[in-house]
């Protein structure tokens, strides 16, 4: 069964968030994996181990394509510190992966348009 999520944090706009952050890493600040901001993350579909709260099952949400921790953090409205301790959690259990981002397109590539280039190039000349 897979669970019901709430599109952002747990807000009462009278009092702010529900759940404070140290709570959600269980009073955790330190991650036993090493990420940093920008290490890429997905989910690996592996069904985990053991007991994990809400905010895990919203980070695996948000890993179902390959994102940054950074960015993590900032859909969930909490902490980095916060989203590398739950992410290691995770990747103990296998249910994340971290590694680079993806190779790019082959249009990545492609050249850009010249007669655009151009024109970006006039535009500025003129203005200074």
């Amino acid at each position: 069964m897979t669970p019901v999520l709430p599109d952002g944090p747990l807000v009462d706009e009278a009092v702010g968030r529900l759940v404070r952050p140290y709570t959600v890493s269980d009073g955790r600040t330190r991650a036993t994996s090493h990420f940093t901001l920008v290490t890429m993350v997905r989910a690996t579909g592996v069904q985990t181990q053991g007991a994990f709260g809400l905010e895990h099952a919203q980070v695996l949400a948000l890993c179902a394509q390959p994102v940054s921790v950074a960015e993590v953090a900032a859909r969930m409205h909490v902490p980095a510190a916060v989203v590398k301790v739950l992410l290691s959690d995770l990747a103990e259990g296998g249910a994340v992966v971290a590694g680079d981002a993806p190779p790019p397109s082959p249009d990545h590539y492609a050249r850009p348009d010249q007669d655009l280039l151009e024109a970006v190039r006039d535009g500025l000349l003129k203005r200074l």
